[in-house]
């Protein structure tokens, strides 16, 4: 969400003249994240979120688009795009390709407790179901095939242990995921920025421009590595466990997935462990750009690791 181009209110107040949202009154860019131009979008109709796309294609955002408007009519608290005078929800601007999506209420936590973290469960297992009726289809973008593209390019900024870790990782999970995981769309990046609360609700989950296909145990890790953590990356099997008990409220885990866990909570460190050792290291020029530490997420494969014996278990 970082600001890339840049957009004025002149150019804005013309592209908005396709869209039955009203007279603009106020734009402002926001300076979080590393991925798509984002900016906050007043108008006498209401406030939105502006984004245009840095990387994402015209042909690919139908399905990120798409997805967040299935989503939100199937009861899930999702971001939804607005459709413009023609009912695309898909623009260009300076550019770009661009859209505007409903600006939802609410606020992001950075200390969740248990109460948050189990409402997060359960609005990611009813993201999953909600999403097993959507038609389209998407491979993961930023899976073991792009961990696997990457390490030429990122190893030789790494000191030789980190370079070991990283290449035995990659080869590991390369190997080690069962195929008959139960697969469906994901959110892929649901960390703590990218839910809104109204107290112990989920009023909004919203960026979901990594979303695809994959397994939805890897979408389970991915948060629980971020919402059940403490500033160290080690797990509070507190809020780990009310997580993991609603999401299974909703949807019960299967077999496979209680013996994947532990390699799935890897995969999900290594993940961000990768992206941001690439942002960091082969950052874009941009304004406004915030490259996250990629050691945040070294240090917590490193004790999903060495914690193996010791992590807390799916929900029966």
């Amino acid at each position: 969400m970082s600001v890339f181009t840049t957009v004025t209110a002149d150019e804005l107040r013309h592209w908005l003249r396709d869209y039955a949202v009203g007279e603009l009154r106020d734009l402002q860019g926001i300076s979080a994240g590393i991925e798509n131009t984002n900016y906050f979008v007043t108008t006498t109709g209401g406030r939105y979120v502006l984004t245009l796309f840095e990387k994402l294609t015209p042909s690919e955002l139908p399905f990120y688009l798409n997805l967040m408007a299935h989503l939100a009519g199937r009861g899930v608290p999702s971001a939804c795009p607005v459709a413009n005078r023609a009912n695309q929800y898909l623009g260009q601007l300076n550019g770009k390709p661009a859209a505007l999506v409903a600006r939802l209420e609410g606020r992001d936590v950075s200390e969740p407790t248990a109460v948050q973290c189990a409402a997060v469960g359960a609005v990611m297992a009813k993201l999953h179901l909600a999403g097993q009726s959507y038609p389209a289809a998407m491979a993961n973008p930023r899976g073991p095939q792009w961990w696997t593209a990457v390490l030429p390019e990122i190893l030789p900024f790494l000191p030789a242990h980190e370079a070991a870790l990283l290449q035995q990782e990659v080869a590991l999970q390369n190997a080690a995921r069962p195929p008959e995981l139960p697969h469906g769309t994901i959110h892929a990046d649901l960390f703590r920025d990218n839910v809104l609360f109204t107290g112990a609700t989920v009023a909004g989950v919203i960026d979901f421009y990594f979303a695809c296909t994959d397994a939805l145990l890897y979408d389970i890790a991915i948060a629980v590595n971020d919402w059940c953590v403490d500033a160290e990356g080690q797990l509070d099997a507190v809020r780990a466990r009310a997580f993991l008990d609603a999401y299974a409220a909703v949807r019960p885990f299967t077999p496979t997935e209680h013996g994947a866990w532990p390699m799935m909570l890897r995969a999900g460190a290594l993940r961000f462990w990768v992206s941001r050792l690439y942002d960091f290291h082969l950052p874009r020029a941009g304004e406004l750009t915030h490259a996250k530490d990629p050691g945040h997420f070294r240090r917590i494969l490193e004790l999903r690791i060495s914690h193996k014996s010791t992590l807390p278990g799916l929900a029966p």
